[in-house]
């Protein structure tokens, strides 16, 4: 166990590779209860998720999900997020742990009289099991059939009431359960007795690293934009939303550093390890599944091309490194 963001979190159990090699082969399960939620409701519920989110939130339907970012009058990243939308005019947004008060300010700093900002965190345990058989496991205690891939719908579970997501932060096929905390430990047990292997926030971290999944506070900070860290894609363009105009330019005159991938050639890198040329890594870790040390890094932009060597010093060592697709793992 270790704390974080005002929790002790479970960072393993038998340990973080046999851990993550049971996700990629079968399926974990992973207490995330320290995530946030912010319901936004009324009729003005959208409007403010516009003003606030990157992406196209109006584009989401009834039921469904969508990945954005929240940012700064300068483009600065204030948090990635998944909004819900579960009702016409009613939407769940999930926070990370650690930003979750800022978020929940900054919410309602904008909101106006006709949209209510209720924070939701207490009211919620998380449980995330993913995997390839994730959804045979979670389907054999559930009253109806699983929404897919980026959708959501009300479930019971194991007899419990619950809002059961196709969501996920390993790159595996799975779901994301919120439910009230009293019924978690039930339907947590359910789950592993399906045959779901418990899981630490330390597979969590390489599962993600491999496939390239962003983690806020290493590889998005306020000190960058969603350009910067290849996340274009969910910044709608135009104008409407904090942030458009920084975001917009540096879309036009194209960032001065991104985010890249990188395998090394020997060794493992960390976060922090300084890049020459002027770069950093942010996340950096050992591959279980590709078995060498694997990593993102934010490089000047001339040197983000895929094959491009890259020097890294690792404790005072330099060690070697390339440049390479993302994700690294294709799952």
């Amino acid at each position: 166990m270790g704390p974080f963001a005002g929790w002790e979190m479970p960072i393993q159990y038998e340990g973080p590779i046999a851990e993550h090699l049971a996700v990629r082969a079968t399926a974990g399960a992973f207490d995330v209860s320290h995530m946030g939620q912010i319901e936004t409701r009324g009729p003005a519920a959208l409007a403010l998720l516009e003003r606030l989110c990157t992406n196209d939130v109006g584009r989401i339907p009834i039921g469904g999900a969508q990945y954005t970012v929240i940012c700064r009058e300068d483009g600065g990243m204030l948090d990635d997020l998944i909004t819900y939308r579960l009702e016409a005019d009613r939407y769940l947004t999930v926070t990370n742990a650690a930003n979750h008060e800022r978020d929940l300010s900054w919410f309602a700093d904008h909101a106006g009289p006709d949209v209510e900002v209720i924070d939701r965190a207490v009211d919620y345990a998380m449980i995330a099991v993913q995997g390839p058989l994730a959804r045979e496991m979670v389907q054999a205690i559930a009253d109806a059939p699983l929404p897919e891939r980026m959708a959501i719908a009300e479930r019971t579970l194991n007899g419990a009431p619950a809002l059961v997501a196709g969501t996920g932060y390993t790159g595996e096929d799975g779901v994301e359960v919120l439910l009230d905390p009293a019924d978690a430990p039930g339907v947590w047990s359910a789950i592993l007795r399906r045959g779901a292997t418990p899981a630490g926030l330390a597979a969590r971290d390489t599962l993600r690293s491999e496939v390239c999944y962003p983690l806020y506070g290493n590889d998005l900070t306020v000190e960058r934009g969603p350009i910067e860290a290849g996340l274009g894609w969910c910044c709608r363009s135009g104008d409407g939303y904090v942030g458009a105009e920084a975001i917009a330019a540096v879309r036009a005159a194209g960032p001065r550093e991104k985010l890249v991938a990188f395998v090394v050639d020997r060794g493992v890198a960390r976060p922090g390890n300084a890049v020459a040329g002027g770069g950093v890594v942010t996340t950096g870790t050992y591959s279980p599944s590709l078995e060498v040390g694997i990593g993102m890094a934010y490089v000047p932009a001339a040197h983000a091309a895929i094959g491009t060597a890259l020097e890294i010093d690792v404790r005072g060592r330099p060690r070697t490194a390339h440049v390479a697709a993302r994700p690294l793992l294709k799952v």
